[in-house]
């Protein structure tokens, strides 16, 4: 079955929800295919590895396939209920794992914009992984707002959509965070 246009890209969530709900598997890869990327990009960050990041991705997806036909819309994105499946697979890895997970020296790229400046490009390195290392130290919920904020570039409205608050309680913990990361850096 085609989704409006021959790629289904075009067509509007909730037609292509409704058609994925129906068992429609065309119409649930235009959902995967418009989504996979954000997802993918909250469980590496929230795990810093990119194969278990990979595989918990997948595992985001095979769980929303499984239980498309329960999504009701309630008023927030799509996005934000594969965001809760994603956040619960990654509290459950963490747990699991019981440790943080390092990034791995084949999963980091460092962009020398400075070539004749190698020194400046490692003081940079440093400072980045320095501020990961604070980050992580951070409780999930602190993590989760961090990357939606910076990384999928979300508002305060749909950060909350996502996280289940409301715009000032995001704005709230937003603050509060900014304020324990600036502490830690400079102690």
């Amino acid at each position: 079955m085609l989704i409006e246009k021959s790629n289904g890209h075009d067509a509007p969530d909730k037609v292509i929800l409704k058609r994925a709900a129906q068992g429609d598997e065309d119409a649930f890869g235009a959902l995967y295919q418009r989504y996979v990327g954000r997802i993918y990009n909250y469980v590496y960050y929230r795990t810093g590895n990119q194969h278990d990041a990979e595989d918990l991705t997948a595992r985001v997806f095979l769980r929303a396939m499984r239980h498309i036909h329960n999504y009701q819309d309630r008023g927030v994105p799509f996005s934000a209920w594969l965001y809760r499946i994603a956040h619960n697979l990654v509290a459950n890895w963490h747990r699991d794992n019981s440790r943080r997970q390092e990034i791995s020296l084949d999963d980091v790229y460092v962009v020398n914009h400075s070539p004749e400046h190698p020194e400046a490009a490692l003081l940079q390195s440093e400072e980045r992984e320095a501020l990961l290392e604070v980050i992580r130290q951070l409780p999930p919920e602190r993590q989760q707002l961090l990357i939606l904020k910076f990384v999928e570039h979300l508002s305060n409205a749909e950060i909350g959509q996502v996280m289940g608050r409301t715009e000032g309680a995001i704005k709230s913990l937003y603050h509060r965070t900014l304020l324990s990361l600036r502490d830690k850096m400079h102690s």
